[in-house]
């Protein structure tokens, strides 16, 4: 994993929260959805099933651990978990919290309408509930 690289894209539109066994662990910056990423630190990836076994059954528990997080503590109506990839082509994993009066429901979120950026102090709040909730080291740089 020495050689692991973000993508410019999710750099550019998430917040670093820490790192799980095998994945870097993003928030969306957009505020109106609780939204968490998961990328796994292999490098060259753009497909689920192009990870070794042991990889896949540890993205799918970061996943589940992820899931659980987001529908415990949002109470959300449904979770959306998706691996699309036609823009930034690097394996990730996104987890989007829900709500049947969100502003995109019943459609997808993607390309809905502009990011709400989060304030500073509420990022803070958000990404470090995110560490305690699941359990992750800050991710060094």
């Amino acid at each position: 994993m020495t050689d692991f690289c973000l993508h410019p894209r999710l750099e550019a539109d998430s917040l670093l929260v820490g790192d799980a066994a095998l994945s870097r662990v993003l928030l969306f910056d957009d505020r109106r959805y609780p939204w968490v990423i998961l990328v796994p630190r292999v490098s060259g990836l753009r497909e689920i099933y192009e990870l070794p076994t042991a990889d896949r059954n540890q993205l799918l528990e970061e996943s589940c651990r992820v899931g659980r997080w987001l529908m415990r503590e949002f109470a959300a109506d449904k979770l959306n978990v998706a691996a699309i990839g036609n823009l930034v082509p690097q394996l990730h994993l996104h987890h989007v919290a829900r709500y049947r009066d969100d502003p995109a429901w019943p459609g997808p979120v993607w390309g809905h309408s502009p990011a709400e950026r989060y304030a500073e102090s509420e990022a803070a709040s958000r990404i470090s509930a995110l560490r305690d909730g699941l359990g992750l080291v800050v991710a060094v740089e």
